[in-house]
């Protein structure tokens, strides 16, 4: 058994592990039932695989956030050995293989012994949605610890409107994202604000974490309100800081991710 299944949408805590996959991948596995589990956005198979064997534990679901590659590489070879439930996005549904549950905006959907609420989380891609489960928040690309995925298919008025929709989820809120861009972001949001003292001894944390090996996720959401640039556009302080405070929040939010797409 993998842990002790007393978990519902108003428990303290969901127990996930993550399983390291491709270059900075993190593929997140979280329990359905006493021997099943769910996968979120397995960009490979055979690790997943692994992870099952070891510790007996049958594939009941899969979680895709959004269509891009190194979320869904693993699909077909997880399918292949096991029979799990594909939940992924319905405007995402002749992109995503093995699709047998196409979603959108869903309150509460059952998911083994849990509740599944989804959002739609527009930005990086346009079907891209989120996953949230108790406590925990599969963000995908959307939302990074202190950044935000790339716009490769919606507009900046999409992914400001779908971090808003994160941001208003309480604040014990556990941000699962997909990737290890801890560092990268934090550089850029010292860049932004190189007097803030609380900046730079979280930079001396993650890089400790970093040269140790250890990932530097989840991170809780509250944290990320104070921290995370890109959640921080409507702040007149922050936008005084960064811009004289002259633009929209949108338009912040904007001349923000330009300015890490090429930091």
């Amino acid at each position: 058994m993998l842990v002790d299944l007393r978990v519902a949408m108003n428990a303290i805590s969901l127990p996930v592990h993550a399983v390291p996959a491709l270059k900075d991948n993190h593929i997140w596995i979280f329990p359905t039932g006493p021997d099943s589990v769910a996968v979120v956005d397995p960009g490979e198979d055979e690790p997943v695989n692994r992870f099952l064997t070891e510790r007996s534990l049958r594939l009941s679901h899969i979680l895709l956030t959004h269509h891009h590659l190194d979320h869904i590489g693993g699909v077909k070879g997880l399918c292949a050995r096991h029979a799990p439930v594909v939940i992924g996005a319905r405007a995402d549904a002749p992109r995503l293989p093995a699709l047998s549950l196409p979603v959108g905006d869903e309150p509460s959907l059952p998911l083994g012994h849990l509740q599944l609420r989804v959002m739609t989380t527009p930005g990086h891609t346009t079907g891209h949605v989120v996953y949230h489960v108790a406590d925990a928040l599969f963000v995908g690309d959307t939302l990074f610890r202190y950044g935000c995925g790339r716009l490769f298919e919606g507009t900046p008025a999409h992914m400001w409107h779908s971090l808003l929709k994160i941001r208003s989820l309480p604040d014990h809120t556990r941000l699962f994202p997909a990737h290890e861009y801890t560092l990268g972001n934090l550089r850029f949001a010292q860049a932004l604000e190189p007097d803030n003292p609380d900046l730079q001894q979280q930079f001396e944390t993650v890089c400790r974490q970093t040269d140790d090996g250890a990932p530097t996720l989840p991170v809780d959401l509250h944290w990320e309100k104070q921290f995370n640039p890109f959640l921080r556009c409507d702040d007149p302080r922050f936008a005084a800081k960064v811009d004289k405070g002259h633009l929209t929040p949108v338009a912040l939010f904007a001349h923000l991710r330009e300015k890490r797409n090429h930091f």
